[in-house]
């Protein structure tokens, strides 16, 4: 099989790409490296990287029409600035449809996208969320520009799988706590937890079901994926902790107005179509993501969040 990864060399998409080598088929990614780190993936047999971003319609075009993929995966996304809309819409929003609209000329079988579930807003209605909850992006640039790229694969007419993800975590992880409490720690800095929960989701139980979609597994249309369970980001910074065999505290925070307090996704319909459930315990999954970033270091963390939110108390 014929697979193009959009954001190929980012954390989710070069694990995938990574296993779709493994396994003998052919992979072709695109990224511009606005977050991603260049020792997460090589160009090898069977795997070509193009360096760009999707924003750049003429590339995404040329390269779509000369693989020709059997499969796209759609994982390239804007998120390291929340205030810079203007990017968010040109990669998420218009990137989007430059990905949708050469798929759709190249007779692509399959399009997989990766959706973020602050799709359904920061208070939800409903816990765990439902794949009925409505759709209430509006408070994040990043949600509402994911959101709007959703809507364009499925008015695209084509074959396509969007997957709204729980918080994902493991090796090569740059954004959100895991990689922040690291970095922090290994530097003797003080660390504290929001006072918020999520559902932790590890990113090889995500490539399983990334392949099962690739596989054709599935039915057009949205599913969660998700361990079915929320953690304190507190109960992370302990896990972080005993993984570093150190010792050391997290002052507890109110969260920011901008942040949910918690993301549960309902992962029923994912179990009953693909046959699949999250398998990686907390603990296991951790201990990797750690391995690794004491083996390649952590040199920048990204996040949606302002930077508000992450500033010391002493200096707001």
């Amino acid at each position: 099989m014929k697979v193009l990864i959009t954001g190929g060399a980012g954390f989710i998409g070069s694990h995938l790409a990574d296993r779709l080598v493994a396994r003998g088929d052919e992979v072709a990614v695109i990224d511009n490296y606005a977050t991603a780190r260049r020792d997460s993936i090589v160009e090898r047999p069977k795997l070509r990287i193009v360096e760009a971003s999707i924003a750049d319609r003429a590339t995404v075009w040329e390269l779509v029409s000369d693989f020709a993929p059997d499969v796209v995966v759609h994982a390239a996304a804007s998120y390291k600035d929340p205030d810079n809309w203007h990017e968010d819409a040109l990669t998420n929003v218009a990137g989007t449809v430059n990905v949708v609209n050469a798929a759709k000329a190249a007779g692509v079988r399959r399009l997989v996208y990766f959706q973020t579930a602050l799709c359904y807003g920061v208070r939800p209605l409903e816990q765990p969320i439902t794949l009925g909850h409505p759709l209430r992006p509006e408070e994040s640039s990043y949600a509402i520009s994911k959101t709007a790229g959703e809507y364009y694969v499925r008015l695209s007419g084509l074959e396509f799988i969007s997957f709204r993800l729980a918080n994902v975590y493991g090796p090569r992880n740059l954004s959100g706590p895991l990689p922040t409490f690291f970095q922090r720690l290994s530097a003797g800095k003080p660390c504290f937890a929001m006072d918020t929960r999520r559902d932790f989701i590890y990113v090889e139980d995500l490539v399983d079901i990334g392949l099962l979609a690739i596989d054709g597994k599935g039915k057009t249309g949205v599913y969660h994926v998700s361990s079915g369970r929320d953690v304190s980001v507190k109960e992370l910074f302990d896990t972080t902790v005993k993984a570093m065999g150190i010792d050391a505290q997290a002052e507890v925070r109110p969260r920011n107005p901008d942040d949910a307090a918690t993301i549960l996704l309902d992962p029923s319909a994912t179990v009953r179509d693909f046959g699949w459930q999250a398998r990686w315990p907390l603990e296991k999954g951790v201990r990797n993501a750690i391995d690794w970033y004491r083996g390649h270091g952590v040199e920048q963390t990204f996040t949606h969040l302002r930077a508000s939110a992450l500033e010391p108390a002493s200096r707001r």
